[in-house]
């Protein structure tokens, strides 16, 4: 057996790889994981309403996990990959499942092309979910900060299960509320894996000084959200999803604007040019025609 004689006998092994996880973010992540979960459970049992307050709760969970991981510096690949599996949990199969589970119990009695329908619709809002998931795992490096392509996956779950929760409390029942919720499941999965920008919020500085009128919007918040919790939720979230189109179209309409501009002047400039010779003729035929007038 030979040996190698640049090492010395007397080295010490190497040590071990650390194989351990930062703590603190990772509890957060298993906060959303958790009240995912417990989402399905309570909508299985038919508590509607504790179902859409746990995705509610997972939201709140998801938006500090990263914060904590940046704030902290406890980054790290674990925590990403476990991020995306939770999220997936708690924002792809929880409001798809809830959504189901409202429905089904009610939609029975409609026939069961209508149960089929709906189970369809959950299922592609949890597949645009995952899709949206990994496209945002792809892209997350050379991606912009201040936008998100496409609507989050926790704005989805609260635009879906929002709707659910409000109709739940609302008591709204019937073949037009079952057909608006599998609609909405619809609009939600598309707007996930769409081009769409919405805005992050990723480059609000938590840390500066703000006016202190503006704090007066904190508890004014939380007054509007608390006088009626499923419809006030279900509308914000309602016109953060409609943001997307609205600011491509705004986009594309001031690009549009500018592009009219830098074309300059039309056709019916020419009219007021000596011998109404247009701008554009080139050099040889405007000298020619300026011979053929003398």
């Amino acid at each position: 057996m030979t040996t190698d004689p640049s090492v010395s006998p007397d080295a010490a092994p190497a040590r071990p790889r650390n194989r351990g996880v930062y703590l603190l973010p990772n509890l957060f992540t298993t906060a959303v994981l958790f009240s995912g979960f417990y989402a399905i459970v309570a909508a299985t049992d038919g508590n509607f309403d504790r179902a859409g307050i746990a995705i509610f709760i997972a939201m709140v969970c998801d938006g500090l996990d990263g914060r904590i991981a940046r704030w902290t510096n406890t980054q790290s690949e674990f925590g990403k990959e476990y991020d995306s599996l939770s999220d997936m949990v708690a924002f792809g199969l929880a409001p798809a499942v809830v959504a189901y589970q409202w429905g089904v119990a009610r939609i029975a009695e409609y026939g069961s092309i209508w149960g089929r329908l709906g189970w369809l619709a959950t299922f592609f809002y949890a597949a645009c979910a995952a899709i949206r998931l990994a496209r945002f795992n792809a892209r997350s490096a050379g991606a912009d900060k201040r936008y998100f392509e496409g609507l989050p996956s926790p704005s989805g779950a609260a635009l879906l299960a929002g709707f659910v929760w409000m109709l739940n409390d609302l008591q709204r029942e019937g073949l037009w509320a079952l057909i608006l919720a599998f609609a909405v499941a619809l609009i939600a999965g598309s707007l996930m894996v769409s081009r769409f920008p919405y805005l992050s919020g990723k480059d609000f500085n938590l840390s500066r000084r703000v006016p202190f009128a503006f704090m007066l919007l904190v508890p004014l918040g939380f007054v509007i959200v608390g006088s009626s919790p499923p419809e006030m939720l279900f509308g914000l979230f309602g016109v953060y999803a409609l943001s997307g189109p609205a600011v491509w179209l705004w986009r594309r309409a001031t690009r549009s604007r500018r592009a009219v501009r830098s074309a300059g002047p039309g056709p019916s400039a020419g009219r007021n040019r000596p011998w109404g010779i247009h701008a554009s003729w080139p050099p040889s035929t405007l000298a020619a025609s300026r011979i053929s007038t003398r």
